[in-house]
């Protein structure tokens, strides 16, 4: 007998607890009353009385009845004179770029009837093309938001802009003291140089930049800019607490590369090795081949052995370490030189400066480290803030802009912001609502939204795009560009004046070479605007070595929710943490022993206090893979501000607790954990149902991959009297024959990251309604296509988990997105009582939803347990007034996707192939008279996938993309999900290859 691996989702099924065990099973885990009992009509329990029951029942037959004798009340407005650009039913696209929290994405925005309803990837740029981040997919929900700000306000009253230019103008030009503009990083070439025009007309001016999430250390050793990594260059990637596939600096165009080097076949059976030193478990090191737990204060002694071993300086260990990994790591560098590449989380400058060391002594620069184009998505400068913070409360600083900067929320010295500013004349915010620092200003000129706004961007030296507005403003609200513009008393619009600014750069004919750029969105010659010059790296400072004490904390941003600029985003607030799988709001991750040995459960309490003497209390969850004596806290949220009520009172404030030292803001620290007496349950996703030990998911290695391809995938086989047979090839059903199109889908495990962009773009594509953290503890979450996180540890085949090393301790992880998988052989189809989901000629499962009935028979035989109830009316529902914004106002609604019904309650619904774009594509080629050309009809989700690990396509196609990957994989990687249970999917997976050392 082999040893084979053992999957689990998390801790629960791992232990197999008796609440699991209970609930793992059942469809229902509990009665859930329609309102609770109350008085003497309450019976035992406090369960809801039976006369209740009968209500709901008399209330559903009413309410038939009288929907279907009342016809609804409709006002249509025609066009006296349709636009030119206007074609009802027919979709516009604009090139835009999205910018936002340090995630930048070149984009291309739908707009229906003028109205912007989705974005995909503009596949013209050499950055982000084919796929986009969660953050830039959930951006449409900022422009639709009710709490933004309709005019500008004079101490927090309505106000008009004549008004606010006429006393700003007035104030500027008696201002006593320093003038400052405070942003985070600003990649837009032309907006830095109005900057610094607004600022050359006072005497003491000052442009700072600082970020929530500081790269400080990285630019300080860098000579200002962050280094041109290329991780499709490297075959061997040693990352020390560096994200780089979740948030770290650019994680789209770093997904990208380092995708390249992951995908495999048996024409090139070659992929890189990766190492990640870490502690919480990533979504960069859930991807890794190679993980090592260690704690944040071990991260300089892990980056000093590896330069001591690469330059042989000294000794090529680290005290507490794996030292085998530390070994192997250094070893591989070594035989790769010029091939490889090291990548550090830390803002500490002196490990920086080590990284920089190895690097260049690893012969990187002008290889994985592109020394001519440098990255731009980090400017900030702690040093420079903190400065700037004291300055205020000197009383030197005379006038302070507040663009796209928060301190007041999201800087560690928060109060002494908050004091500073009490002392400061002119306090202006270009906020788009008042948020906690523009609480605290005498004027808030809101700032347009970015799809309401002309802008340029260089995230990368030579790389540089456009955004134009795909909607005039909602509100009466002005581009803070043209703010600047009116206050420094030059009457251009910021149209105007970006035009001018690229006259530049033109070759040929502007007014073409104007409209070109416009409808790319992107101009990459090697051209560069944005006026940064890499200072000359000083002298490699010291690694400041801390000896903390007892347990300690590292501070982390999520994939959605990132440093909390957007957290009013209900989208992004229900996204499944990539690892951890919860939703709505932060908690203290910790590992099993830790709380094990502090008898804590899941959702207990916990106090977290900080040497600083801040402290916060959030629940905590069991982490597998957290290192051990360490724990981990996200930054994001604890908003208080009546301006984002979808956020207002989710999770805590954890910016507080981190420390500054040396000028440096640092997200790690000691900490004092104690126990409290409350108890906060956590809202996860993937702890609704077992997978009772079935082969789902499937993985080997690169070496057994190149000794065999054939062997690596394990298929089902039924005993028949002629010997073990395919399962296809027994049935009682007579097969479909498709003759047009047969469409399917590849999902590739090796290229899966979990980065959750597919999620949120099937959610905007499909109307699928936000339902709040309540529901998802009710198991009721309704997004289409989830990303199934499996932790999986070795099974020797003498020893169980008892005798065995604790598989929690640090798991490997496998990412596979779900969706409904269009079996050929459906068994929702066969319960369903008044055939309201059906079998297309195309291979699709189709549903009818005003024929379902919602019986839920078919949610109840479906084994991937992919469909969704409609258990409420969630269009107008005062119950999601603050979660499901999108369909509870007139303003929220015009995000929605005219060509998707919005379904209603009592009925089921699941992935549809996108079949609204199947229709689409199919008219337009019939149009033209020909057949669909592979690529044009793409699923919302494989559009959105930054590394293209989702292959969709006609089948029936030999020349589709789908077809010759099917083709190429048959018996070596390609498998169906429970193919035992012959339901023939149409969705094909590729099983993960690990490349082990």
């Amino acid at each position: 007998m082999q040893d084979r691996i053992k999957y689990w989702k998390g801790i629960e099924e791992l232990e197999n607890t008796p609440e699991f065990a209970k609930n793992a099973h059942n469809e229902f885990p509990e009665f859930l009353p329609v309102n609770e009992a109350k008085g003497d009509d309450a019976s035992a329990g406090g369960k809801t009385h039976r006369r209740d029951f009968l209500k709901l029942l008399g209330f559903s037959m009413a309410a038939v009845s009288l929907a279907s004798c009342e016809a609804p009340v409709r006002k249509a407005i025609p066009y006296l004179n349709k636009p030119v650009d206007v074609e009802p039913g027919v979709a516009n696209w604009y090139a835009s770029t999205f910018f936002g929290d340090g995630d930048y994405n070149s984009i291309l925005v739908k707009t229906r009837e003028g109205r912007p309803i989705k974005i995909e990837p503009n596949n013209e740029s050499g950055l982000t093309s084919s796929g986009t981040s969660p953050k830039a997919q959930a951006s449409l929900m900022g422009l639709y938001d009710e709490n933004r700000l309709r005019y500008p306000l004079i101490n927090k009253k309505e106000a008009s802009w004549a008004e606010v230019d006429k006393q700003i103008r007035a104030r500027l030009a008696n201002v006593n003291g320093k003038v400052v503009i405070v942003s985070s990083t600003i990649i837009s070439p032309s907006t830095k140089q109005l900057i610094n025009e607004f600022g050359s007309r006072f005497a003491n001016f000052e442009h700072v930049t600082y970020d929530a999430n500081s790269a400080s250390g990285l630019l300080a050793a860098n000579g200002g800019v962050v280094p041109g990594y290329d991780f499709s260059k490297a075959n061997v990637i040693v990352s020390v607490a560096a994200d780089f596939l979740g948030t770290w600096i650019a994680p789209i165009p770093f997904a990208k590369q380092y995708i390249q080097r992951r995908k495999v076949s048996s024409d090139k059976p070659e992929m890189s090795r990766h190492y990640q030193f870490e502690t919480r478990l990533s979504l960069t090191g859930s991807n890794a081949d190679v993980r090592v737990p260690i704690k944040p204060s071990e991260e300089a002694a892990v980056i000093q052995a590896l330069y001591n071993g690469i330059t042989g300086n000294g000794a090529a260990s680290a005290a507490g370490v794996d030292a085998k990994a530390l070994a192997a790591a250094i070893k591989e560098l070594k035989a790769n030189n010029g091939r490889a590449l090291v990548v550090a989380g830390s803002n500490d400058p002196g490990v920086q400066a080590m990284v920089t060391a190895i690097n260049r002594a690893l012969g990187a620069e002008g290889t994985s480290i592109d020394t001519t184009s440098p990255y731009y998505t980090r400017q900030g400068n702690d040093g420079q803030m903190i400065r700037l913070v004291n300055e205020m409360n000197a009383g030197t600083v005379g006038a302070v802009f507040f663009y796209d900067a928060n301190p007041v929320y999201n800087h560690p010295l928060a109060e002494k912001v908050v004091s500073g500013l009490k002392k400061v004349n002119l306090r202006v915010s270009f906020a788009d609502r008042v948020n906690e620092t523009a609480a605290l200003v005498e004027f808030v000129a809101p700032d347009n939204n970015y799809l309401e706004s002309w802008n340029d961007f260089e995230p990368k030296k030579g790389f540089l795009s456009l955004a134009q507005p795909v909607i005039s403003p909602i509100f009466t609200t002005r581009q803070a560009q043209d703010s600047l513009l009116v206050w420094s008393g030059n009457s251009t619009s910021y149209y105007d004046y970006l035009r001018n600014n690229w006259r530049k750069i033109a070759t040929g004919d502007f007014n073409k070479f104007w409209e070109q750029a416009v409808h790319d969105g992107v101009l990459q010659n090697g051209t560069s605007v944005l006026a940064i010059t890499p200072a000359a790296t000083s002298a490699a400072p010291v690694a400041r070595v801390t000896k903390p004490t007892g347990i300690e904390a590292v501070l982390y941003e999520k994939a959605a929710i990132g440093s909390g600029e957007m957290a009013n985003n209900p989208w992004l607030q229900e996204m499944p943490d990539p690892i951890s799988k919860a939703t709505w709001g932060n908690y203290v991750a910790m590992p099993r022993k830790m709380a094990e040995e502090m008898k804590v459960v899941q959702g207990d309490v916990i106090k977290v206090t900080m040497a600083n003497g801040r402290s916060i209390e959030l629940p905590a969850l069991v982490q597998p893979g957290q290192a051990q004596g360490t724990v981990a806290i996200a930054v994001g949220y604890g908003r208080n501000v009546d301006a984002m009520p979808v956020a207002k009172g989710v999770g805590a404030n954890a910016y507080p607790i981190a420390t500054v030292a040396d000028n440096t803001v640092f997200y790690t620290g000691s900490v004092k954990l104690e126990k409290t007496s409350a108890f906060s349950e956590i809202a996860q996703t993937q702890t609704h149902h077992t997978i009772m030990d079935r082969l789902v998911v499937q993985e080997s290695t690169l070496a057994k991959y190149k000794e065999n391809p054939k062997e690596v995938t394990e298929y089902a086989r039924i005993p028949t009297h002629n010997g073990p047979a395919k399962p296809a090839t027994i049935s009682l059903w007579d097969d479909y024959e498709y003759k047009d199109h047969h469409w399917g889908m590849v999902v590739d495990l090796n290229s899966c990251i979990g980065c959750g962009a597919c999620t949120i773009s099937c959610q905007v594509e499909n109307n699928i309604p936000v339902v709040g953290k309540a529901e998802v503890l009710n198991r009721r979450e309704m997004h289409w296509i989830r990303i199934d996180r499996y932790y999986s540890a070795v099974e020797h085949e003498d020893r169980d988990y008892k005798t065995m090393e604790d598989p929690a301790e640090n798991p490997s992880v496998v990412f596979q997105p779900m969706m409904c998988q269009h079996c050929n052989h459906a068994p929702c189809e066969t319960v369903c009582p008044v055939a309201a989901t059906m079998h297309s000629s195309e291979g699709l499962n189709q549903m009818a939803y005003n024929r379902c009935v919602g019986t839920r028979y078919c949610a109840n035989n479906c084994p991937y347990k992919v469909r969704r109830f409609n258990w409420f009316a969630y269009p107008n529902n005062e119950k999601f007034v603050n979660i499901n914004t999108t369909m509870q106002t007139d303003l929220g609604k015009m995000v929605l996707n005219p060509d998707v019904t919005v379904r209603s309650r009592g009925v089921m619904e699941k992935c549809s192939f996108c079949v609204q774009r199947i229709q689409l594509g199919k008219l337009e080629a019939k149009r033209e008279n020909r057949r669909p050309k592979d690529g044009e009809i793409v699923s919302a989700c494989a559009q959105s996938c930054p590394t293209e690990a989702l292959v969709f396509g006609d089948m029936l196609d030999p020349e589709s993309r789908i077809s010759k990957l099917l083709k190429k994989e048959q018996g070596e990687r390609a498998f169906h999900v429970l193919e035992e249970l012959n339901v023939q999917p149409n969705v094909t997976y590729l099983t993960k290859i690990r490349n082990l050392a």
